[in-house]
């Protein structure tokens, strides 16, 4: 039976676990050899991540996939630690993932910086409540600020604002090793949410501190206006019936 170059129905066998892990190992070793540091990604259990942004960023994701198929073995393929090495920097990912090949894939995933108007929306929610900010600083994003990642202004990138590459043959927009990293970029964030704010070009240390002066400004322009829960002397009459 004859087969057509653009064929798209063919299907390829995958690389059974032991060997993704095979190979794996041998990179790390081969890379440790020369010097080099590399950051894994390792899953612990069956969960890649466990927090509710982790798994906000993990549902979140799916829209990007031109194919389910590629979801799933790039689940596949971050549980087996196939993902050797994956670095957040502003702006972008930079990662290698192994595949049936001893030299493993370089995968670039760019993210567009975060806009000044969003930028700002954030800061305002961050600055409703100053408890949410010292727990944000230590690492918890309370559920409360779910918004700040999901809304329209949030963190999260828009398709649009996302952009991937792969040295993999796969001619799909997102192919296995591209969805491996954003399981693990999910995986980190589980770590270290303040990498979001990394990701989406932010410093955190001046993100605090406008986030902290806009709070002390509205503070002190509200200072001279009366709080409506001061009892006035007419209040103390109708609650107590003191005439």
């Amino acid at each position: 039976m004859s087969r057509s170059y653009w064929s798209t129905d063919e299907s390829y066998s995958q690389p059974k676990t032991a060997q993704l892990q095979k190979n794996a190992k041998q990179t790390m070793k081969k890379e440790k050899s020369k010097g080099k540091v590399l950051n894994p990604v390792v899953i612990q259990g069956r969960s890649i991540v466990k927090s509710w942004w982790g798994q906000a960023w993990c549902e979140n994701l799916e829209r990007y996939a031109d194919y389910e198929s590629r979801l799933e073995r790039g689940k596949r393929y971050v549980r087996t630690g196939a993902v050797v090495d994956l670095k957040i920097q502003k702006g972008k990912v930079l990662a290698r993932v192994q595949g049936r090949r001893k030299t493993p894939y370089k995968i670039e995933i760019r993210i567009s910086p975060l806009s000044e108007e969003r930028c700002q929306c954030v800061i305002a929610q961050c600055g409703r409540k100053i408890e949410n900010l010292e727990r944000l600083m230590k690492g918890d994003f309370p559920e409360e600020m779910k918004e700040m990642f999901l809304g329209r202004q949030g963190l999260f990138p828009e398709p649009r604002e996302i952009s991937f590459s792969c040295s993999c043959p796969d001619w799909a927009l997102m192919c296995k090793h591209v969805a491996a990293v954003l399981y693990g970029i999910g995986a980190r964030f589980d770590e270290n949410p303040l990498l979001f704010f990394e990701l989406r070009g932010i410093d955190v240390d001046r993100f605090v501190d406008v986030t902290l002066a806009n709070r002390v400004e509205s503070m002190l322009a509200n200072a001279d206006t009366p709080s409506k829960r001061i009892i006035t002397d007419e209040s103390w009459e109708g609650l107590f019936g003191v005439l």
